[in-house]
């Protein structure tokens, strides 16, 4: 295994970094595609969160794989490599894998326990199999991480620990009140209709708001998320009311509602403070004909990387508004209790990272004993021509029980020795048992090679709903 992953989160750079070097899925196209381009790279998938961004790959050059991923992330980012480079981490091999399965189970997640971080791993995987930059090892790497993650949260209490980054951030926003008591009789805006938002939508349908305005880009996105909350046994069902709003409407949307959670895929600001000083003052004149409107604070959460609301907003927070972003919550997340249930998930996850590592050093050694298996089959075959040839007189049953026979015994004297290569294959350093299997019977290394390549193309997964 030569698993290499190049990346940056929340843990090693500010969010200022992040957000500079976010990308849009068409970024993640191009990176994986270049990744895959260049020279130590077999197989590559990008991993990016509102807090991190990674790039998997199957290399065959250690040195040359970390320089060349950190180059095409610095290139694809837009933040020039010695910039880029501090922010930096590498995992290799074995703590690759412990990585990906640790952020699978959410320990390395800005709110620890969040379960988020699963359908972000799936859509990963899909798009490296959508672009066939994914082979069988990162497709092994990947559904298996989904699997690592979804038995931690059904065996362990870390869901207890975790919480989305929509319930964190409203909690952040409501302060010592509790955020159903907060929120409850509201108006809210929800700007985008993605998964953040849509779970934003249903958070805050759930804590009991009163109405919701949905704004998208494209409006039928909007109006089927809105349609969503209030249809029969959807989380705001007969206490909520929800409306679709186009893009122009959030200026007058803004002067009505009481909280405002974005999250879109912009490129920009989505909302300036400027933007937000007019709706105050339009707020005001709302508020003067419509007494209680403004009792409470604009509370602003911006899910967006890059941010979506302006960070100058932060400035106006004694005019009555509150602004919770990527970086507050990143801060707020520093002082988060951990609990007993993350040792646990520690635990699930150093066995499972030996297990994979186990299974993978096992895959690789198949290919070997299937070739031996084939050439012992052809030998048989070979000598059972050469005994027809000499005794032609026998007749078919003799025949059938001299082969079966002699299969008999060539698959006895086979099986300690393949049983036992495959045991030692799967303990660290068990390659090199693959390769003296080949030295001692002289198998073809072209033989192995394509029974390597029909197992891959019968194993690999068309698609990451296998591990839904």
């Amino acid at each position: 295994m030569s698993l290499l992953v190049v990346g940056l989160s929340h843990r090693s750079a500010p969010v200022s970094v992040l957000e500079r070097a976010a990308l849009s899925r068409e970024t993640q196209a191009r990176l994986v595609h270049d990744a895959l381009a260049a020279e130590p790279a077999t197989e590559a998938a990008v991993l990016a969160t509102c807090n991190r961004i990674e790039l998997y790959a199957d290399v065959d050059k250690f040195h040359a794989g970390v320089a060349e991923l950190s180059t095409l992330l610095a290139r694809h980012s837009g933040v020039p490599l010695d910039e880029l480079t501090p922010y930096l981490y590498v995992h290799y091999e074995d703590r690759a894998v412990h990585h990906l399965f640790s952020v699978a189970c959410g320990l390395d997640s800005m709110v620890v326990g969040e379960g988020q971080i699963l359908g972000q791993i799936k859509d990963a995987l899909a798009l490296g199999q959508e672009l066939h930059t994914a082979g069988r090892l990162l497709n092994d790497l990947f559904q298996q991480a989904l699997r690592v993650g979804k038995r931690a949260h059904s065996e362990t209490g870390i869901d207890k620990a975790g919480q989305s980054l929509v319930t964190f951030g409203l909690e952040q926003l409501a302060g010592p009140v509790a955020v159903a008591d907060w929120a409850a009789g509201k108006r809210a805006l929800v700007i985008g209709a993605g998964s953040m938002s849509s779970l934003a939508a249903a958070t805050l349908a759930r804590a009991g708001v009163a109405h919701i305005a949905v704004a998208n880009r494209t409006l039928e996105r909007a109006e089927r998320l809105a349609a969503i909350l209030t249809e029969p046994g959807g989380p705001g069902a007969g206490a909520l009311t929800a409306a679709a709003v186009e893009m122009a409407a959030v200026p007058a949307e803004l002067a009505l509602a009481d909280i405002v959670v974005s999250c879109t895929g912009a490129t920009g600001l989505v909302l300036t403070a400027e933007a937000i000083g007019r709706a105050l003052a339009a707020r005001a004149d709302v508020c003067a004909v419509e007494p209680g409107c403004g009792a409470m604070a604009l509370a602003l959460l911006d899910l967006a990387m890059p941010r979506d609301i302006d960070a100058a907003v932060h400035r106006l927070e004694g005019d009555g508004v509150r602004l919770v972003d990527i970086e507050t919550l990143a801060e707020a997340s520093a002082d988060a209790p951990m609990t007993a249930d993350v040792d646990q998930v520690r635990a699930i996850v150093s066995d499972e990272v030996a297990a994979f590592g186990a299974a993978q050093r096992a895959a690789h050694i198949t290919p070997t004993v299937v070739a031996l298996r084939t050439m012992a089959a052809d030998v048989v075959a070979g000598e059972m021509a050469r005994l027809n040839g000499r005794l032609p007189d026998l007749d078919d049953k003799q025949r059938a029980e001299i082969t079966q026979t002699v299969r008999r015994v060539v698959d006895k004297l086979l099986h300690a020795p393949t049983v036992r290569v495959k045991e030692l294959a799967s303990t660290p350093g068990g390659a090199g048992y693959a390769d003296a299997l080949r030295e001692l019977f002289d198998l073809d290394p072209q033989a192995v090679a394509a029974v390597s390549r029909a197992d891959l193309r019968q194993g690999s997964p068309n698609t990451a709903r296998e591990s839904a």
